[in-house]
Formats: C-alpha cells, sequence, structure tokens
C-alpha cells in the first residue's frame, strides 16, 4: 500500500495561509501576535483583509491574497495543490452563514487531500505551533489517487472489483 502514496517535503521554514471570517479576525490577529516571534520564521500569506490586518498590527509581511468571497479561498487552494502553501491557519466562522460556503468546503477538501496541517480554532493552532515539527523538516504522505483510481478501473475492467461498502 505504500506505493499507492508520494512523499512531499515540506521544509523546515514553512508556507502558512492565514484566513479568517469576518467575526474571527480580531482572535486570528490577537494569537498571530501571540505567535510572532515563531511566525517570524516562516513565510505567510493571507486572504484579503486578513492579510492586511495582521501585517498592519504585528509588522510581518504577509502576502495577501484576493477575499475569500472574491477568489481568495480559490487562491489557497491552488497554491496547496501547487506545493506552495504546507499549512493553513483558518478561524472560520462556524454560527455565520458564508456567501461562499461551497469555496471554504473545497478548500478544507484541498487541504486534505494534500495532507497539510490545518488548525481552525486557537487551541489546535497553540497545539500545532507547540509541536518539535514546526521548525523540522518533515514529510507530508499524500494518497495517491490517480494510481488507486486507474487500479480500481482496471480491477472494474477485469471483473475482480469488490464493493467495498458490502461487508
Amino acid at each position: 500500500m505504500d506505493q499507492d502514496y508520494n512523499l512531499v517535503e515540506m521544509g523546515a521554514q514553512k508556507h502558512i495561509a492565514l484566513i479568517a471570517h469576518d467575526n474571527r479576525k480580531e482572535e486570528l490577529v490577537s494569537w498571530v501576535k501571540t505567535n510572532k516571534k515563531v511566525l517570524s520564521h516562516h513565510f505567510l500569506c493571507g486572504t484579503g483583509t486578513t492579510a492586511k490586518l495582521i501585517s498592519e498590527e504585528t509588522g510581518l509581511p504577509v502576502t495577501g491574497l484576493r477575499s475569500g468571497p472574491l477568489g481568495g479561498d480559490q487562491q489557497v487552494g491552488s497554491r496547496i495543490a501547487e506545493g506552495a502553501i504546507d499549512f493553513m491557519i483558518f478561524f472560520w466562522d462556524p454560527l455565520a452563514a458564508q456567501p461562499h460556503d461551497p469555496d471554504v468546503k473545497a478548500l478544507l477538501r484541498i487541504a486534505v487531500l494534500y495532507d497539510i496541517p490545518v488548525a481552525m480554532n486557537q487551541s489546535t493552532a497553540d497545539f500545532l505551533f507547540s509541536s518539535t515539527l514546526m521548525d523540522t523538516e518533515y514529510n507530508r504522505k499524500i494518497i495517491d489517487y490517480e494510481k488507486r483510481l486507474k487500479q480500481r478501473a482496471k480491477q472494474f475492467r477485469e471483473g475482480t472489483l469488490r464493493d467495498e461498502t458490502v461487508g
């Protein structure tokens, strides 16, 4: 089964996306201020207003992307798929409907697909940032879905595909 995975190296300096919905921006800015020293050793980007606020409030360089509803979530997802983002802090608001909810869901799906660490609240971010892996290289293990799909198609053609949903 290991042949169904690709190892992708994450360097000691992480490329971190910082994202927050409107009701969580102040909380993320506060968290960044608390973790400014650690974050200063990494490459930062963020969506729209969030990137601007963090940069203005902390002095950290944050590459700004578009606002989430204007395509920023897709930009982050694209960069994850390209290997240009390998860590995401996304303080999202679970109680407010967002006009771009499908984009948020797609972004979270891409993050799982490419096996990047994701923190969606302060507790998770604190735990991830206290990890000894924050400042070391790490190999992400990404499932080779293309290979798995080809194997399934071959099994289907051969009539050996078994329905895995049936016990």
